[in-house]
């Protein structure tokens, strides 16, 4: 009202357009809008390492922790909180070796030959850093911005934005490790105070995705379809214009009879070449499950699907990779897992032309301490760590900020998390300023206050 300053009639009209359109079946919340300025990507895929992996074992080489192995840590590099790690606790070396990979020459641990591969379009970012050091909030921080649920997440924040690009599969999928639920649990992931047609579709973990995809024996589409509107119609006599919850499900019925059409073709990885199976590392052991998962990300965002996460870790403690006792073991495991499929999928978009139109994020909640917890493990930090992303119109071959000679503090252009989601939304062409929802008399967004782009690398 505000700005159609005496265009109380355009308010008029644009509301019967919109109904208009609502029962044609022509435009729902979720269709496909402009966006603030010309984009670089179409859509993201969120490969989401829980627990923390460690930068130290990683993208983070810090020689002088090697050193100072066994020793406490001198005072000159200042303070850390900790969860666990004991006031006496002594700094911790690695036992990985770094090794420069690709034209720029970019230093990557040997737990990812894999990935190393493809350091040419990757930016490393050395200088993250986030508010939290418990998983939860850590997670609901990486996820919304805010350390505490409630509020909604960057998936649910993109589609609200840009609406989705299928007609027939969601906007938005969270692959979840099936393994477990994490401590912040789907809350992180969910809409938040958005309308509920903006939360997340859950897939479920092993070969089966989604379950009633096949279509009943004997019944024509013609007869579901009559069906389906019988249904919507029902629905529609006695919605309320402000029931969120009951319009989501009306658009769940229909997205699910879309599904039925498109969805199992989509989801049976079994058509796929051999060379691309194996590329992944489907069909291994070690790295079937999240080889599965990255492949089936490439084809939704194929098929024009928004925001996929693909989770690495789930359930309790060593299951993620939350090293607290046995930094080798467990990343050596988790590394074993997730290198080759992420690097399968990094190849897989860019050799299909894809990868120019998805920004691929790389990341956990925090990273892991200088010092050693249990002797052997790393304890929970917040204040300096790694991520990555790639495609999507970030420069590839590209080291942004550091952290300090043992990696305790991002110290050379330190990058909040909430610059790393001003930075999604820029390669989506979504300015933070306008991507807003007016919530309990505030505009809120995704950014809280205010992010920064991070330029160096877009």
């Amino acid at each position: 009202m505000r700005d159609a300053c005496c265009g109380f009639g355009g308010l008029a009209l644009a509301s019967l357009l919109q109904e208009e359109a609502a029962r044609a079946g022509t435009a729902t919340p979720l269709s496909s809008k402009p966006a603030h300025f010309q984009p670089k990507a179409k859509s993201v895929i969120f490969l989401f390492m829980a627990g923390g992996p460690s930068h130290l074992e990683t993208y983070d080489p810090k020689p002088l922790l090697n050193k100072l192995h066994g020793q406490k840590r001198p005072n000159e590099f200042g303070e850390a909180k900790y969860q666990f790690v004991q006031r006496d606790a002594k700094l911790l070396g690695t036992k990985r070796t770094f090794k420069k990979y690709g034209q720029s020459g970019i230093e990557v641990s040997d737990l990812f030959p894999h990935t190393a591969e493809c350091v040419d379009d990757m930016a490393i970012l050395r200088s993250c850093h986030g508010d939290m050091v418990v998983h939860s909030a850590a997670q609901y921080e990486l996820f919304t911005g805010r350390v505490t649920p409630g509020f909604p997440s960057v998936g649910s924040w993109v589609i609200y934005g840009l609406g989705s690009e299928s007609q027939s599969l969601p906007a938005y999928v969270v692959m979840p490790d099936p393994k477990g639920a994490l401590e912040a649990g789907q809350p992180m992931y969910t809409n938040g105070f958005l309308p509920a047609i903006y939360q997340p579709t859950m897939f479920r973990p092993g070969s089966r995705p989604v379950l009633n995809l096949e279509r009943t024996a004997g019944v024509s589409d013609a007869d579901r379809r009559k069906t389906l509107d019988l249904i919507r119609n029902l629905n529609r006599a006695t919605l309320d214009p402000g029931d969120q919850e009951f319009s989501a499900r009306i658009n769940a019925y229909d997205l699910a009879f879309k599904m039925q059409s498109e969805a199992p073709d989509v989801l049976d990885i079994s058509h796929e070449p051999r060379e691309t199976l194996e590329l992944y590392g489907v069909g291994d052991a070690v790295t079937n499950d999240y080889a599965r998962r990255c492949l089936l990300a490439r084809k939704l965002v194929e098929k024009g699907v928004r925001f996929v996460c693909v989770v690495s870790g789930g359930g309790t403690g060593n299951q993620q990779w939350d090293a607290h006792s046995d930094i080798e073991e467990n990343h050596l495991r988790k590394a074993a897992e997730t290198d080759k499929p992420v690097a399968g999928l990094l190849k897989d978009l860019k050799r299909r032309g894809l990868l120019d139109s998805t920004l691929v994020v790389w990341g956990g909640e925090f990273g892991r301490s200088p010092e050693a917890e249990s002797g052997r493990g790393r304890d929970h930090h917040n204040l300096g760590f790694t991520m990555w992303m790639a495609g999507g119109g970030i420069k590839g071959g590209k080291v942004v900020g550091a952290t300090d000679a043992i990696g305790l503090r991002a110290i050379e252009s330190p990058y909040h998390l909430r610059d790393v989601h001003t930075t999604i939304l820029n390669q989506l062409g979504l300015d933070q300023h306008k991507l807003t929802y007016p919530h309990l008399g505030r505009n809120e967004r995704l950014t809280f206050v205010e992010g920064k782009v991070i330029r160096e690398i877009v």
